[in-house]
């Protein structure tokens, strides 16, 4: 769906498609209809990928093998000649400049992918022997995703049309020059080079890539390509939003703070002393006496000499210590670290159906940023400052770390759900996140509506389909729980209970029946009723 809208919109500019693998290529090929697009072939490629994309050319499309490493050159040249088929090849570089950022790696001289200068001059030495130097039609290099800082992209162009100009200079006519991805996402809003961020705009992106790339042609005096970018985050992290609905919260403190009694125990009341006699002059001493209070409370506990109740009074009091001593700090100066670390923990814990592995596994893996707001009571101030946790058994599935405009912050301003459905947005998700996530605790992909603004339609917008997410009975099929073998394992055990009087033949058709119903579940919670 979304390669379809986007090659629609694209029409008029020829707007083409790129593959880094064979399940994309045999994608792509069936999609790209347009004669005077490009299909770019990057990533490793054996012989079938070749003769793939070679078909391609066949039917008329531009498609261009751009060469990863040496024998892949080998081969397509064999292989064109085998099809007798004029092939369109690209090469790809790897620069000494690289990119900054989470996937700065991507670029460099270490780079996975792409050739050597040595190799660059091999891989020329061998078309001009084999008389396929004509069919070398682009120079392609890549600095990496999500590059932040338009410097470090301006100098990978100026670098890369130093090698288109040599190629010119050798003989060959390479038409197109492709500085692949980097275009950044604001994530945070900061604008600024934060990994989250970019220090730039789309119109000066734009302008430095035209600008470098025409200064350095017009030095070298070599005819200027056709531009070709790889934009993929920013062509798409808009189209996508994830809804998540809140369930339920955990909080740190649940009773109001009443000041101790003298009948009371010695912790409860020393704590409660602390709470009531707390102010901006003592509030370090008062933090440290609260700590050597619960610390010796835990104590006597743990040695059997202190009563649930007390330890609860304890806590609930030290709990409400920490939240008066954070809120000292809350204008003017900040707040130590140790204050700090103390009122994280009070932030409440917001217990969302998704799965951070599932539907988010770049916050999971790199630590990406993602917008995340309430998509409803927006005419209410938030109450609460939380935390989010989805419904899988790892502690990692959480977000505890969220964009506040000028930088990122530990908790998130939340509404209290008091018990209603509570549905929050996360956004710029793009088209990778769902694609990459795994099924960790076996949650699979979650339903789609495909959402087209239409100002024709009374509500400006309209549904054009949705898409049911991965049924429990996939789920399991896919990690070789044959679901109609999971039901003859249970109905075996149904009759075996049945021969043995421990449930009724009716108990038992009702028992099979609710379980192949349920394989036809999602595999997230059903909260229909909550």
């Amino acid at each position: 769906e979304v390669v379809e809208e986007i090659l629609d919109a694209g029409e008029p500019y020829h707007y083409g498609l790129e593959v880094g693998s064979k399940p994309e290529l045999f994608a792509a090929l069936a999609h790209h209809r347009d004669p005077e697009s490009l299909l770019v072939c990057n990533g490793y490629k054996d012989g079938e990928f070749i003769r793939t994309a070679l078909l391609g050319r066949k039917l008329g499309k531009k498609v261009i093998l751009v060469i990863e490493k040496l024998e892949e050159l080998r081969k397509a040249v064999e292989t064109a000649r085998q099809m007798q088929v004029q092939p369109l090849l690209g090469i790809r570089v790897r620069l000494a400049a690289r990119g900054v950022g989470k996937w700065a790696l991507s670029g460099g001289e270490g780079a996975k992918f792409g050739l050597s200068t040595g190799e660059l001059l091999q891989a020329i030495e061998y078309l001009q022997k084999e008389g396929f130097a004509e069919s070398l039609q682009m120079l392609h290099f890549h600095v990496g995703s999500q590059v932040p800082n338009i410097l470090a992209l301006r100098k990978a162009v100026r670098e890369a049309t130093r090698y288109y100009c040599q190629l010119h200079k050798m003989g060959l006519k390479p038409a197109y020059l492709d500085v692949g991805g980097g275009l950044a996402i604001d994530y945070d809003g900061s604008r600024s080079d934060s990994e989250s961020s970019m220090n730039y705009t789309l119109t000066e992106y734009a302008r430095d890539v035209v600008r470098s790339v025409a200064e350095v042609c017009k030095q070298e005096k070599v005819p200027h390509p056709t531009l070709v970018s790889e934009s993929g985050r920013a062509t798409v992290a808009h189209h996508s939003v994830l809804l998540v609905e809140v369930f339920g919260t955990i909080a740190k403190t649940l009773r109001e703070f009443t000041p101790a009694k003298e009948e009371e125990p010695e912790f409860v009341r020393q704590l409660s002393d602390l709470v009531v006699n707390l102010n901006r002059k003592n509030r370090r001493e008062s933090l440290h006496d609260g700590l050597t209070v619960k610390e010796e409370a835990a104590a006597r506990f743990d040695l059997g000499l202190l009563d649930l109740a007390t330890k609860a009074k304890v806590e609930d009091n030290f709990w409400h210590l920490i939240s008066r001593i954070a809120a000292m700090y809350s204008h003017g100066r900040p707040a130590p670290e140790e204050v700090k670390v103390l009122a994280d923990q009070l932030g409440r814990q917001y217990l969302c159906n998704f799965s951070v592995f599932q539907s988010l596994i770049d916050h999971w893996a790199l630590k990406q940023l993602f917008p995340i707001v309430p998509v409803q009571r927006l005419n209410e101030s938030p109450t609460h400052q939380g935390k989010l946790v989805d419904i899988t058994c790892d502690s990692d599935g959480k977000i505890d770390t969220f964009v506040n405009g000028t930088g990122t912050r530990s908790t998130l301003p939340l509404h209290d759900p008091n018990g209603h459905s509570y549905l929050l947005g996360f956004f710029l998700l793009g088209a990778y996140q769902d694609v990459m996530g795994d099924l960790h605790n076996l949650f699979g992909s979650v339903n789609e509506a495909h959402v087209y603004l239409d100002a024709d339609e009374p509500d400006g917008f309209y549904i054009e389909e949705t898409i049911p997410g991965f049924s429990i009975g996939r789920v399991l099929g896919n990690v070789q729980y044959e679901p109609s073998q999971l039901s003859r394992m249970i109905k075996s055990q149904i009759d075996e209970a049945i021969k043995a009087d421990k449930m009724k033949a009716t108990e038992g058709m009702d028992l099979l029946e609710a379980y192949e119903k349920g394989l036809s579940h999602p595999t997230y919670l059903s909260l229909e009723s909550h």
